[in-house]
């Protein structure tokens, strides 16, 4: 009984592992174990983490942490509420809401014979990337760009061997000046699905 009693509860629970793709960025304090309580609201209430990444912002005693989640968007909100009541973090806004850019950053290092690596060259100045280190069988190169830029890259070079990869996550900022403490509005169209001119800028 009290196994099917367990059952029962955990069905109700909500499954966060669908639902919009929504980018978070929380500003906290740098102190100890603040990214542990961060990390640790999304997984107590089902989210799982697509990406997280944290740095210092312009002030010196303040990180940022970007986080990017797929899930019900009421029960996201449940959750930013919750961790702005945790006294090391100053603000959570969901930046999905506003037109923002957003940039992932990798090292990937592939297999490249000397007959392959015009081929690489190639690829790397097509996708504007850069050769950061160079080996007798191998390369190094940095890509930095939209997520899908990152991914569309690993797949061109994926043929010739690769040999290890290293990613930062999305990091994202809003366009202009950020206006976080007004009521939240219709969400309004993505930097990548905008106009033309921005849409291209972007992709940098």
């Amino acid at each position: 009984m009290a196994n099917d009693s367990k059952s029962s509860t955990a069905s109700k629970e909500p499954s966060q592992t669908r639902g919009n793709r929504h980018v978070l960025s929380a500003l906290v304090q740098n102190t100890p174990g603040v990214l542990a309580h961060v990390s640790g609201m999304f997984a107590s209430r089902g989210f799982n983490i697509d990406s997280l990444a944290v740095g210092e912002t312009e002030d010196p005693l303040l990180s940022r942490i970007t986080v990017v989640v797929k899930g019900d968007e009421r029960y996201l909100e449940q959750v930013r509420k919750q961790l702005e009541k945790i006294v090391t973090v100053v603000k959570v806004h969901d930046i999905s809401r506003e037109d923002y850019v957003e940039r992932d950053l990798m090292l990937i290092k592939i297999r490249a014979t000397a007959e392959d690596r015009m081929q690489v060259q190639s690829l790397v100045s097509i996708f504007r990337a850069r050769i950061v280190d160079v080996t007798t069988d191998a390369l190094m190169i940095e890509v930095s760009g939209q997520e899908r830029k990152v991914e569309a890259f690993i797949e061109a070079v994926r043929e010739y061997g690769i040999l290890e990869l290293a990613r930062t996550g999305r990091i994202a900022l809003v366009r202009g000046v950020p206006r976080f403490d007004e009521p939240d509005g219709p969400a309004p169209t993505p930097v990548e699905d905008a106009a033309p001119m921005v849409h291209g800028h972007s992709e940098l």
